[in-house]
């Protein structure tokens, strides 16, 4: 399969060439040029969420040198659980995704990326510079995963100030190939700096740069994966479809979700649910698309204010009529998370991070409207992430799970830099 450019259906690649440059020339995003089609029944024979990755992914990867090694690749990244876990009421269930190493969402595309770049470097030998910005959980995901990988190399960019401590820790503790910056601003600072460093072919070619960030087809292929896997137990054991309410800042997340429904899989509604930053219910509530200045919120991992992924939507529905017709996006301020938060035990039973009771909120809004169907919210990130917020609200201590718990007793390190290009690109060419 070939992808092209967001902005120029001629400009087509083979997959791991869009992989290791990240951005295209034109400074698009790399999109499918078709999509395969399944029905459930398709998965009959798969069990695990690798199994089902594996063949979702085949029509992805076909004809690529990459397509050799997908099934190893698959193993190797996703061996941890995504479970669909029952709430109360009744038709209401929660996807869990912060089982990985880093406790976030994250882990899932990020391990399948590191895995794709150490076979694209087997391949062709060259030494890489992966760039990354991160409003708080993509970060430590992607260094986690290329740690000590021979021959890559991460820059990792962060708004200082604006990540939970845990967030910051994680973000810090790994050095040897991970470079870890603490930018002078906010998470739009941090993705406008990775963007720039990529669009300058000096340092493109001198580093060989690549993105780690939800624009990357590695990160955003893989993670189409657990919805489907989702979707297809939820068919097997009730039959029907399920919907989706997903917590969303930079629309990588969601639109994994929405590209496994347009494949064929048992998705039914998509609800995107944002914090304070309200640049998506805006536009889906009739407004035109302007992105603006990012508002510092409880729901830290989301606060975008220009969604990148928002020109893979709009690829995707070239018509904006209908573009605004098949999505509902609701925003929840800060007041809103706390109140989740605070009940979240005797309501659900469950403890919640900011940025998943953002979407326990908006489902509730769903249920006063009568919506009666199949809904599972995502939980993106473990509440341990977030014990400043959190425990003061549950009123007591949020335990660590045991692989948080290691990188915390790791040191912890990062550089301040501004939010200027030129000291960035200045630092970069240190490397």
């Amino acid at each position: 399969m070939n992808y092209a450019s967001t902005r120029n259906p001629a400009t087509q690649v083979g997959l791991s060439h869009a992989l290791a440059q990240g951005l295209a020339d034109d400074g698009g995003l790399y999109v499918p040029c078709t999509l395969p089609a399944f029905n459930a029944r398709d998965f009959d024979a798969d069990d695990s969420l690798a199994d089902v990755a594996h063949r979702l992914l085949q029509p992805f990867f076909a004809d690529d040198p990459l397509a050799a090694h997908l099934s190893e690749i698959c193993t190797t990244a996703l061996d941890f659980p995504a479970p669909l876990v029952p709430l109360t009421p009744a038709h209401t269930g929660m996807l869990e995704l912060f089982h990985g190493p880093t406790a976030a969402f994250k882990d899932f595309g990020a391990r399948f990326l590191a895995a794709c770049m150490q076979q694209v470097g087997a391949t062709d030998g060259l030494e890489r510079t992966i760039l990354v910005a991160t409003s708080g959980d993509t970060g430590a995901a992607v260094a986690d995963a290329f740690h000590g990988k021979p021959k890559l190399r991460v820059v990792v960019l962060y708004p200082d100030g604006r990540v939970s401590p845990r967030q910051a820790h994680q973000l810090g503790c790994f050095g040897d190939n991970i470079l870890t910056l603490r930018v002078a601003g906010n998470f739009d600072d941090c993705q406008r700096l990775v963007k720039q460093a990529l669009a300058d072919a000096g340092l493109r070619s001198r580093l060989c740069l690549s993105s780690a960030n939800s624009i990357s087809l590695g990160r955003l292929l893989p993670q189409m994966s657990y919805y489907a896997h989702a979707s297809i137990r939820h068919w097997r054991t009730r039959g029907g479809e399920l919907n989706f309410v997903i917590p969303t800042g930079n629309l990588g997340n969601a639109l994994a979700a929405i590209l496994a429904r347009r494949c064929g899989l048992p998705i039914g509604d998509i609800a995107l649910a944002t914090n304070a930053n309200r640049v998506l219910p805006d536009y889906f509530s009739g407004s035109a698309y302007q992105p603006m200045a990012s508002l510092a919120t409880l729901a830290n991992a989301m606060d975008v204010g220009a969604p990148s992924n928002f020109e893979r939507l709009r690829w995707l529905y070239p018509d904006e009529q209908a573009l605004r017709g098949e999505f509902i996006a609701e925003a929840v301020e800060d007041a809103g998370i706390r109140e989740v938060i605070a009940h979240g035990e005797a309501r659900y039973g469950r403890v919640f991070c900011p940025h998943t009771a953002c979407a326990v909120r908006v489902l509730e809004r769903i249920r006063e409207r009568g919506d009666s169907r199949d809904w599972a919210v995502v939980a993106t990130a473990h509440p341990a992430k977030f014990e400043q917020v959190v425990e003061p609200l549950v009123g007591h201590a949020v335990e660590v799970p045991a692989a948080l718990a290691m990188l915390l007793d790791r040191p912890s390190q990062a550089e301040p830099i501004g939010a200027d290009f030129e000291p960035f690109r200045e630092r970069l060419r240190l490397i």
